[in-house]
This record gives structure tokens, C-alpha cells and sequence, in this order.
């Protein structure tokens, strides 16, 4: 079933034109790389005549909507789908010298060709992305100025990416403030919210192989590169030794502890799953999509077929309640 979305299709009805069906609006939750699922979201969206006309997105989400807002969609998806382990590692300029261990100049130079020509004010469709302000804890909603610089700002990640500095704030990740910015699009003029959350069922262990740690090490070996994007079907005494690797980051005393990298990790996907459950429950959404990424880890991003292709299936299992919701906006306007 294909909702209709504008006025002229409802031009049977005499009462419909005097009133605008609902603005809907999509908000896209952080969450590394599984963000590709978003793409597949949108692509199922519209398949299905679902149009959103307001766009708000934190970390990878951000990247994805302003993707879509700038009708730069396609470009991002080629990008994505483009991606293997070893072209993820020419793109991740470390640095040991500065205040990140990405400095992020190679990714910049990425969104800058896609995207460089838009600021914020500027884009066909009305968008924020969401920081969060490093001096003082509050969430910061960027929807004007440089577009690249926002999305920047709202995905670097504590620790790996560098903060940026924008109006004098030094801004990172807005998925430590707000994962999932529902509030935003409501804020936006929103009158239906669909949220995306590509996080909530996240295992914190390690990705399949190559980890993160054999990554940085340049340790992964041809056949794990060749394998990384299989299933993980592991035992749980495997994956318990996945996370007990050793560490690129320093030498561990203890065989039985995890790395610096997972430690990390960890700790940011449950201050992020607590604050979405707080934000969620404080501002829910009409229709929460929850795209069920589990095999699929947050430094995965040589595996977006599978990503987009989950996205696609999440929202196609959504259709019942997000039709139920449609006709019911329709209805109101006749």
C-alpha cells in the first residue's frame, strides 16, 4: 500500500486542499558504521511513496541525512558500497601527536567533494545535525553554516576524531547528548517523527574478524580481509577470546583484559543506549524503525551491502505500522 502524500492526490475530496498533510520527519541515530543502514531506510522509504521532508541526524546519521537532504544520496551509497577493509584503512589518517587518533583530513576531503557546496541554510531540504559542546556538556543544534564542518563536529567520536571548533565551541559526537534526535525534528516543525535506531541491539564485543586492533596494527591477515564480511556464528568462548586480544594501544599485564579500543567502545555504546532510552522515553517518536544489525559491528564499514540491505528489510517490516499512522494523518484531513 502506497500512502498518498500531497494535496493533488487527494483532490477528490473538496475539504482535503485546505489543509497540508503531515510533515514527516526523519531522525537518524549514531552508530559507527552500521549508519549505512540508513541509506537502505530511505531507499525503502520512498520505495514505498513514505517522503520525509524534514531531515535531523546525529554522528553517521548526520552524514546519511545531509546525503539525502542534498539529494547526494546516490554518491554516498556508491561511496559506501565502494568501501573494503584496506580502502577504510587508506582513509583513516592516525595520528599519534594529536588530541584524536584520527586526525580525519582524508574523510573531510571525502565529504567536501560530495558535499562542499551546501551550507547547512542551503540544502533543498531543511536539516540539523547535532554536536554536543565539549566545555560544557550541551547539545548543540547545527543547522546553518558549513555543512562538512557540522557533520564533522557531530561525528567525532571522543578519542578518535579530533573536536572541531566551530562559533568558538569545540563541538564532538552528538550521540553523547542526544543518539537519536527526535527532539529535533520536532523542533523542526515535524508533525509525524520516524526515528531510526541502528544501535539498540548492539553486541559490544568485536566486530568478525579483522578487529579493530588487527586494523590498526596492520596484522590482518589476506584470508580474514577475504572472510570479514561471513556471519558471526562464533561460540561464546570465541568471541570471549576476540575481546581479549591484545592490544594495539598498549601491552597488557592481564591476558584476561580487553583492549584500550574495546574498553572504549564499550563504554560509549551504553552511555549511548542509556541516554537514547532516556531521550526516547522523555520524546518518542510516531514510529520507531529499529533495524536488526546484530552480526554486524560498529567498524564494519566495508560490509554496507548488508547494511543498506538490513535498512531496507527494517523499514519494509515497519510498513503496517507506518501505513496505520499515514492513513490515519490522511483521514484527519478529509
Amino acid at each position: 500500500m502506497t500512502i498518498p502524500l500531497h494535496p493533488h492526490h487527494l483532490h477528490g475530496h473538496p475539504t482535503a486542499t485546505a489543509r497540508r498533510p503531515r510533515r514527516i520527519g526523519i531522525a537518524l541515530g549514531g552508530g559507527a558504521a552500521r549508519g549505512w543502514a540508513h541509506i537502505g531506510v530511505i531507499r525503502e522509504l520512498l520505495v514505498q511513496g513514505v517522503v520525509p521532508s524534514i531531515v535531523a541526524g546525529t554522528s553517521i546519521g548526520a552524514i546519511v541525512g545531509a546525503s539525502y537532504a542534498a539529494d547526494r544520496l546516490d554518491r554516498l551509497e556508491d561511496f559506501a558500497r565502494s568501501l573494503s577493509v584496506r580502502r577504510v584503512l587508506t582513509l583513516m589518517d592516525f595520528s599519534f601527536a594529536g588530541i584524536g587518533l584520527v586526525k580525519g583530513d582524508r574523510l573531510r576531503q571525502q565529504l567536501q567533494h560530495d558535499l562542499g557546496c551546501f551550507s547547512v541554510e542551503t540544502l533543498p531540504l531543511p536539516f540539523t545535525a547535532v554536536a554536543a559542546e565539549m566545555a560544557t556538556g550541551h547539545e548543540v543544534w547545527l543547522s546553518k553554516g558549513d555543512l562538512v564542518e557540522s557533520l564533522r563536529a557531530s561525528y567525532a567520536l571522543p578519542g578518535l576524531f579530533e573536536p572541531v571548533h566551530i562559533g568558538g565551541r569545540w563541538l564532538f559526537d552528538g550521540a553523547v547528548v542526544n543518539p537519536i534526535p527526535v527532539s529535533v525534528c520536532r523542533a523542526m516543525g515535524a508533525d509525524l517523527v520516524i526515528a531510526i535506531n541502528v544501535s539498540g541491539d548492539c553486541d559490544t564485543r568485536p566486530a568478525p574478524a579483522p578487529s579493530l586492533d588487527s586494523l590498526l596494527a596492520g596484522t590482518a591477515s589476506p584470508n580474514a580481509m577475504a572472510t570479514a564480511t561471513a556471519t558471526d556464528d562464533a561460540s561464546p568462548i570465541q568471541q570471549k577470546r576476540r575481546l581479549q586480544r591484545p592490544s594495539f594501544f598498549m601491552k597488557q599485564t592481564n591476558k584476561d583484559a580487553p583492549s584500550i579500543a574495546n574498553v572504549m567502545m564499550e563504554a560509549f555504546n551504553i552511555t549511548q543506549e542509556r541516554i537514547s532510552r532516556s531521550r526516547l522515553a522523555e520524546n518518542p517518536p510516531d514510529i520507531m524503525i529499529n533495524a536488526k544489525l546484530r552480526s554486524c559491528g560498529m567498524f564494519d564499514f566495508h560490509r554496507a551491502a548488508d547494511l543498506i540491505s538490513h535498512g531496507r528489510l527494517a523499514v519494509h517490516q515497519a510498513m503496517p505500522e507506518i501505513e496505520a499512522h499515514l492513513t490515519g494523518s490522511l483521514s484527519n484531513l478529509i
